[in-house]
This record gives C-alpha cells, sequence and structure tokens, in this order.
C-alpha cells in the first residue's frame, strides 16, 4: 500500500510536466489559397511609426474559418478584416526617446525605467509571421516565410 502512495504522486507529477513544454504545431498548409501576404512600414513624422500587416485570399474565408492573431517582429496583434478577401492588423510604435540620468553616483540614477521587453509565444526570424486562426473552434497556426515589404504609395 505505500508502494501505491509514492508512485501515484510521481507519475501525476510525470504526466504534468510532460505537458508544461509542449509548443503549438505549425499547420503545413493553410484551410484556403492566401494570393499574398505582405507587410508595408510608415512613419508619421516623428511621433509614432507602425508597420500595417495584410493578406489577401483569392476567395472569401470560408465561414468555419477564422483569423484570431498575427504574430510579427516579436509583436502579436488582433487580426481585422477590410473586405471579404483582405484582412490586416496595424503594429504601432511611438517613437519616445525617454531621458536617462547618467550619473557616476548609482543613487543618482534611481528615476530610470527599466525596459520593457516583450516576449512572444514564437522565436520568429525578422522574415517569419504565424498567422493564428480558428477552424471549428479549435486553434490553429500557420507559418507565413517571407511576407513581401512594399512601399507605401
Amino acid at each position: 500500500m505505500k508502494g501505491y502512495k509514492r508512485i501515484i504522486p510521481l507519475f501525476i507529477i510525470a504526466i504534468s510536466l510532460n505537458f508544461c513544454a509542449m509548443k503549438p504545431e505549425f499547420q503545413t498548409e493553410f484551410p484556403q489559397e492566401i494570393q499574398s501576404a505582405f507587410y508595408q512600414k510608415w512613419v508619421d513624422g516623428k511621433q509614432s511609426s507602425g508597420i500595417d500587416f495584410y493578406i489577401e485570399f483569392k476567395k472569401s474565408l470560408a465561414a468555419n474559418i477564422k483569423l484570431e492573431k498575427i504574430y510579427f517582429q516579436n509583436q502579436e496583434l488582433v487580426i481585422k478584416g477590410i473586405v471579404k478577401n483582405t484582412f490586416t492588423a496595424h503594429f504601432y510604435k511611438e517613437n519616445k526617446k525617454e531621458d536617462f540620468i547618467l550619473h557616476k553616483d548609482p543613487s543618482k540614477e534611481y528615476g530610470n525605467k527599466a525596459p520593457v521587453i516583450q516576449k512572444t509565444k514564437f522565436d520568429l526570424k525578422p522574415n517569419e509571421a504565424v498567422l493564428e486562426y480558428k477552424k471549428d473552434d479549435k486553434t490553429y497556426f500557420f507559418k507565413i516565410i517571407n511576407p513581401i515589404e512594399k512601399p507605401l504609395r
């Protein structure tokens, strides 16, 4: 009986640790044909800049597919539809320069704020994006490799 009291908790811990490191699997094909995936960088004076990411489909998106998020260049954002075949996400960056107090006495640097580094779910190269979507209420991930950078018109 004592053996079972030791084995059962160890078995439960082993199974729970097995599921901790699960990573989402990428789908090799998207359920519908993607016509193009591209992004455009923009700058609004000195105050802000950003990237608009577009995904265009050859046909209207099926009723059982819903685009959720796009992960691109260490950012994640909810996707919004423009028209039936085109979806977009707008990544904004404020170009605020913080003044740092630098002094030979470290106690005088007390007011400096540490940078906020956001980590997304995926380790992506600069030329990769991940599309999160739901098909029949099940979540899938599709990796977009080499989206095209188009200049603003």
